[in-house]
């Protein structure tokens, strides 16, 4: 952990069963290791992420595979607004991160972004934001770890949600915790956002279908693609990629195989 990180949420500190956990995470975290000089990954748990790794491929050729296919024949005009819908519904979320990675210019724009598709937008349905010069600055709590000096750990691959981290699968957590939807939404809102957030997934699994049944059924070893494509795109995220590979984005953004998506 660094010698010092910003100030933790007020909204944690007044409640105490949060704090306590929240404090926990932070002190395991402080004992997540970086892999060696010059590997690639650090997958102490390889054999288990294996057997995960096989369940979600079944997942993925059961459910999540056919309703990507459904969704790509789908018309844009009826994919799309579930798709603005569940990025603005993780807007508030990004706010947040932004503050305590202090970004505020991430925070800001943000900020206005949800303002503005939440209303000239229709709820979100719509986003009138990008055209104005105001695009999705999208962040996580996962970031806000690696911001605050937390090294990413060992290698994780989660049932359902996919390929992740120590430090990531940490961050997820926070995330869903700390949700300003969950918090001050009515329970449809929460039901609505829910949905969308799933909708979405299975919307981008159509859209790169081929991408993602390449590295799940074309490749000798899906496991190890999986992973090697999942720490690639995050570390480049991140800012954690090494030099050499600073110049290039191995990976669309939109490819980040986090959950299968």
């Amino acid at each position: 952990m660094p010698d010092a990180i910003l100030p933790m949420p007020v909204s944690i500190r007044r409640k105490p069963g949060v704090f306590c956990a929240f404090s926990a995470l932070l002190v395991g975290l402080a004992a997540c290791t970086a892999p060696q000089p010059g590997a690639e990954f650090n997958d102490p748990y390889e054999a288990t992420n294996r057997v995960v790794h096989g369940w979600n491929k079944g997942l993925d050729r059961a459910v999540l595979r056919p309703t990507g296919q459904v969704m790509t024949a789908a018309p844009v005009e009826v994919t799309q607004p579930v798709r603005n819908f569940a990025d603005n519904v993780g807007l508030p979320g990004m706010v947040v991160n932004g503050i305590l990675q202090g970004d505020i210019d991430s925070a800001a724009t943000n900020t206005f972004r949800f303002l503005i598709n939440s209303s000239i937008g229709v709820l979100g349905l719509f986003d009138p934001a990008t055209a104005i010069g105001l695009p999705e600055d999208t962040t996580d709590f996962g970031a806000t770890l690696a911001v605050w000096g937390v090294p990413e750990g060992a290698y994780l691959e989660l049932p359902v949600l996919g390929p992740s981290t120590e430090r990531d699968a940490a961050g997820r957590i926070v995330d869903f915790a700390l949700d300003p939807l969950r918090r001050v939404g009515t329970p449809h809102q929460v039901e609505y956002g829910t949905a969308a957030r799933v909708a979405d997934i299975a919307i981008t699994r159509g859209r790169f279908g081929e991408t993602f049944d390449d590295v799940l059924y074309g490749s000798a070893d899906s496991y190890a693609q999986a992973r090697l494509a999942y720490l690639q795109n995050r570390r480049f995220e991140l800012g954690e990629a090494p030099p050499e590979a600073d110049a290039i984005d191995p990976f669309s953004p939109d490819l980040s195989l986090e959950g299968f998506e």
